[in-house]
């Protein structure tokens, strides 16, 4: 089920709301509790009933296994513990490699190998990335004496919580399971219902209209199978990456808005990434609960810093090439999680020349900042090429184009010589497509000049007094009832599309 979907919002969501908060009115919490999670479960099988099964064996395996390691380790059983977490981790991970890397590993074997393994008929299980890596979390906090609560209940609904279950944020159990067990949660706010519809349909704003909208621009370019031009090239690049940036963005403030209507706060995904002046500063703005995992839980893990430059290099790559396999099951995204594994370490290196006072430079002011902004963003359009390429070979078509290796051919633009100006081939045949110019402009501007949602909706929400922010509130909700309906009709004329983080 999508949440652009009519079966979302005019039927699953508020009849998911309005049991919820009856039963609460009534203060059966465990009883609306329960119902959210059977809801939460309800949507995870719409899609496919036969992987609810593989949630819930997921979801039963790990929550006995964090029980029996927390009690070992509080008993003193400190290897027991660490023998449970190993075999509980290992399992987690073979049944992700089954259904997401197998074929990978197969084809990878049949490439480097005369070995004619047959490939497998495996159906990716939509959300396995996040449920997996989730519980793998708990598992060694449970080992390390943080989990505080276990709850049957609330544990099913810490993983299967529909607004993140699918593509994210990638939570924390303590930032979750306490949530659920509030009196606080299970009472109508009006205040948090209209903030969380206020996310709700900036979110399906972005998907709907900005992110759907300059979708046409992308395929030709990526799934066209040629040698694209510099223009055409740069291009779809460009498409890409503002399609990507609104349809991630809008699936988390649609998330986040959800969430806060059933009074629970999900931690913020997406915070302005393009408008990092580094690529340290892009991961920080960039799917910030998936850096957040694989800092603490890998990078971390493997030393950190701790073990001087050199080790410190070799586990951010590590951590980045392993970042880019769980994106995708394929050669691309290991060369994409490489490529940023790359710029973090040129980062780093960077920034330790500079602090021991190798490198200096005067400060530039505005136009450094600029220039910064501008150099990371390329940067992650390069690397935005592996990660949409269908392949290898599709990829380097795209970059070949990009560096200008396909010929740079300019349009006859009259009164508007450019290329006479500057020595290069007018191609008399080529039209300017100003439509896609117009699309990338204006989202490049949304996105490096605008406030991000979380900004807007705050501003609104803190600003005036109080009898002046319960006028603009329902004047707010109204309108922005109006406007759903509205973008869920667009939204079906044009067909309901998935968001892209689905397939990971």
């Amino acid at each position: 089920m999508l949440f652009n979907s009519y079966e979302f919002l005019f039927a699953f969501l508020p009849l998911t709301l309005g049991g919820f908060f009856a039963l609460s009115a009534l203060s059966w919490h465990r009883a609306a509790a329960s119902l959210l999670a059977l809801a939460s479960l309800f949507f995870y099988g719409y899609w496919a009933p036969q992987y609810l099964l593989l949630l819930l064996g997921s979801i039963a395996v790990n929550f006995l296994t964090g029980k029996a390691i927390t009690r070992e380790a509080l008993s003193g059983q400190d290897k027991q513990a660490s023998r449970l977490l190993f075999a509980a981790v290992t399992l987690n991970l073979l049944v992700l490699a089954y259904y997401k890397y197998a074929n990978f590993f197969l084809d990878t074997a049949r490439a480097l190998s005369s070995w004619n393994a047959p490939m497998l008929d495996v159906v990716l299980p939509i959300g396995i990335s996040f449920f997996t890596f989730t519980q793998i979390a708990f598992l060694v906090d449970c080992r390390e004496g943080k989990v505080k609560e276990q709850d049957a209940i609330n544990y099913v609904l810490f993983v299967s919580y529909f607004p993140h279950l699918i593509a994210g944020p990638v939570l924390h159990h303590a930032e979750m399971m306490p949530q659920f067990a509030r009196r606080e949660t299970y009472r109508f706010v009006p205040e948090n219902f209209v903030i969380g519809m206020a996310f709700f349909v900036v979110g399906l704003f972005k998907k709907v209209v900005l992110a759907d909208g300059i979708q046409p621009y992308v395929g030709p370019v990526f799934d066209g199978g040629g040698s694209p031009h510099f223009f055409a090239a740069w291009g779809g690049a460009l498409a890409y990456t503002l399609q990507l940036y609104f349809d991630f963005s809008a699936y988390s403030d649609m998330a986040v808005g959800l969430s806060k209507m059933f009074n629970v706060d999900l931690p913020l995904n997406f915070n302005s990434p393009y408008k990092a002046r580094n690529i340290s500063d892009f991961w920080r703005r960039w799917h910030m609960t998936l850096s957040r995992f694989l800092r603490e839980y890998l990078y971390i893990q493997m030393g950190g810093n701790r073990q001087g430059p050199f080790r410190r290099y070799v586990n951010l790559l590590v951590t980045m090439l392993l970042g880019g396999l769980w994106h995708g099951a394929g050669w691309t995204f290991v060369i994409w999680g490489g490529l940023h594994g790359i710029y973090l370490v040129i980062n780093h290196a960077w920034v330790a020349l500079r602090e021991r006072g190798v490198l200096q430079f005067p400060s530039m002011g505005m136009i450094g900042s600029v220039a910064a902004c501008l150099l990371t963003f390329l940067s992650v359009v390069v690397a935005w090429v592996f990660f949409r390429a269908t392949s290898l070979n599709a990829a380097l078509n795209v970059l070949s184009g990009m560096f200008g290796m396909n010929d740079i051919l300019f349009p006859a633009i009259p009164g508007l010589d450019i290329a006479h100006w500057i020595g290069l081939q007018v191609n008399a045949n080529m039209e300017i497509d100003w439509r896609q110019i117009g699309w990338i402009v204006t989202l490049l501007s949304f996105a490096w000049f605008l406030p991000n949602s979380q900004q807007i909706v705050w501003r609104w929400v803190s600003g005036g007094g109080i009898a002046n922010k319960l006028r603009i509130r329902w004047i707010f909700t109204g309108a922005s009832l109006s406007l759903l309906l509205l973008l869920a009709v667009i939204n079906d004329s044009r067909g309901v599309s998935e968001f892209i983080y689905f397939n990971f």
